[in-house]
């Protein structure tokens, strides 16, 4: 039992193959909306008819979301959730992380927003890893490597 066709089966090849294998194991059908039962010939018939208007309606609200975006679009309008930052916060938060004195955390607090979003807005402080930071003359010794994550505060 089911409390409409839609929620059993995404196309009629579903809704069909899923009852036929109900019907093999000897289990009746009932859809409380369309008030089927497919333990008789004539409720099998008019659960083909149903299963295939189910699948014509739902491709027929699929088709028209598409449309339906597709002109928004055309008409220039954006799309999806609003950016969480606007460009000049994008551009004040550049500015504080070129202070080191300002850790994302920090820039993150002051513009009220995760240190995911700065991270996000600004791509080029994604942390990859563990940093490798060089430390030592090159022209003299081979360098020191030390590690920075971005727990301890600062990026380079």
């Amino acid at each position: 039992m089911v409390p409409s066709l839609d929620r059993l089966g995404r196309s009629l090849q579903d809704l069909i193959s899923i009852v036929a294998g109900l019907r093999k194991r000897g289990v009746g059908f009932r859809s409380l909306h369309e008030a089927l039962d497919t333990t008789t010939a004539g409720g099998r018939l008019i659960f083909h008819v149903f299963a295939a208007l189910a699948e014509f309606f739902r491709e027929f609200i699929v088709e028209g979301t598409h449309e339906g975006l597709a002109a928004a679009r055309a008409r220039g309008q954006r799309l999806g959730r609003p950016p969480v930052m606007t460009p000049e916060q994008i551009r004040h938060a550049r500015d504080l992380l070129t202070r080191p004195d300002n850790t994302v955390s920090s820039i993150a607090r002051l513009l009220g927003v995760s240190r995911s979003t700065i991270y996000k807005y600004v791509p080029e402080l994604k942390p990859s890893g563990v940093q490798q930071i060089e430390t030592g003359d090159a022209r003299t010794s081979p360098p020191e490597l030390t590690t920075a994550t971005p727990q301890e505060g600062h990026l380079p």
